[in-house]
């Protein structure tokens, strides 16, 4: 191994190195692996054996090694596991700069600790669900940390141990659906090849055959909650999760699969749910949803949104976002989703607020202000000004600021009115704003 770097030098944080052998790696280092034809930075995550790959020709007639790797600079969604095939090893490896080891009282495990926590959370969900001992990372405590860590009282994953893929596929319905983010199932059911999930009441299960045993005993065919709108195939259930909480909490857990953000699994009382169903003779189909508090300090008026993988491209996020600010108007507010979002949620909201206030203004002759423009949209300022920045729609005219869209706007704008779009009908939402007693809402 050869230093490239002084890593005597406290103030660096890691150290450049040519390796040897493919057996100097370990979780945390940053080298090249072969991606689509490119060599890309991957930081890795795990390590673990791969008993099937052993070549005939080596020497030491070793296991192959696989690496679980974030690529730099891409999304999660594409974190894999590549074999040491794909590994350039003529390129450089960063090595993280080592801590110090925390002497062994603080290491250690409570075990009764452990069960305390253990006996405070719902049923069926383990504290070892997150824990995989059959690969290596970066802490040796985290095996036994995995799940009093991982799982705290707000049901956040704080672990390395969730910065890596639990599940290799979903049977949802007809569709089979690759997961993209960790989500805490138990462990009992991420070891297997394919997860199935009751498409109504989102109950999972680990072979087809308890699958078809349940759908034979299970009764519903849609949402638990009411129906509020509905518009040919097109409807809208709303949920409340203090009275439907293993609905809404294992749609928490189906959705942190495609969300990195999630954060919230269990604690479902303060949220309501609105799921967006495509319907046919067979029942009520769960395309997506969105979440909201019941009660926002900050006027937001979504907390999550998700359009399931299999649905995306077809329009249904802009549906999601255009419902939830129908319901703003109803109640006479204005509202804004709560951040951060993630990547493709930030792109759906700004293509939204752009293509309104686009199909606004475009013909509009006069003077409008900001506070009149979010009565009539039930966009905040905040998110007005955001959008406009974005298209580059603020210009400085005549000794005041003007809005003044430029021809991609406009092009984009003319493109968007010839195309068939699906729209929310106002007059076909039947709903009335809840109202939640001070008591109510002590409870949750």
């Amino acid at each position: 191994m050869s230093l490239s770097k002084n890593s005597a030098n406290k103030d660096v944080q890691t150290t450049t190195m040519k390796i040897e052998s493919v057996l100097e790696l370990t979780v945390g280092c940053i080298p090249f692996f072969l991606k689509d034809d490119e060599h890309r930075k991957a930081e890795i995550l795990a390590i673990k054996n791969d008993s099937k790959r052993v070549r005939a020709d080596d020497d030491n007639d070793r296991n192959k090694l696989l690496f679980y790797v974030h690529y730099i600079g891409f999304n999660k969604r594409l974190d894999e596991w590549v074999g040491e095939d794909k590994l350039i090893p003529s390129k450089e490896v960063e090595f993280p700069k080592q801590k110090k080891k925390l002497p062994p009282s603080k290491s250690s495990v409570n075990i009764n600790e452990l069960k305390t926590l253990k006996s405070s959370h719902p049923s069926g969900f383990s504290l070892d669900s997150l824990a995989d001992t059959s690969v290596y990372t970066s802490t040796p405590e985290l095996k036994h940390h995995a799940g009093a860590g991982a799982e705290k009282l707000g049901g956040q994953v704080t672990s390395e141990i969730a910065r890596m893929k639990n599940i290799s596929l979903i049977q949802l319905g007809e569709y089979q659906v690759e997961p993209w983010y960790f989500s805490p199932y138990p462990e009992s059911i991420t070891n297997l090849p394919v997860i199935y999930i009751c498409e109504f009441c989102l109950c999972y299960y680990a072979s087809i055959k308890q699958m078809d045993r349940h759908r034979k005993k299970c009764t519903l065919f849609h949402p638990p909650g009411n129906e509020i709108y509905r518009q040919d195939e097109l409807s809208f259930f709303e949920v409340d999760g203090r009275k439907q909480k293993t609905y809404c909490r294992n749609l928490c857990l189906l959705s942190k699969c495609f969300l990195d953000h999630k954060t919230l699994y269990y604690d479902v009382d303060p949220f309501l749910f609105y799921i967006l169903t495509k319907n046919d003779e067979y029942g009520f189909h769960i395309i997506g949803y969105f979440s909201k508090e019941k009660e926002s300090s900050e006027n937001y008026n979504l907390a999550c949104i998700l359009t399931l993988p299999q649905h995306q491209r077809g329009g249904y996020g802009r549906l999601l976002i255009q419902f939830s600010y129908e319901l703003t108007k109803i109640e006479g507010k204005c509202g804004s989703p709560e951040k951060p979002l993630s990547d493709l949620g930030l792109l759906s909201y700004r293509t939204y607020w752009a293509e309104k206030l686009v199909e606004l203004l475009h013909d509009f002759k006069g003077n409008l202000s900001i506070e009149e423009i979010s009565k009539m949209t039930a966009f905040t300022h905040q998110d007005i000004l955001h959008a406009l920045f974005t298209i580059d729609a603020l210009k400085y005219y005549n000794g005041q600021h003007a809005i003044i869209f430029n021809e991609a706007a406009v092009a984009t704008f003319q493109r968007n009115q010839k195309k068939k779009r699906r729209v929310i009908n106002p007059d076909a939402i039947n709903w009335t704003p809840p109202q939640f007693s001070s008591l109510e809402l002590r409870i949750i």
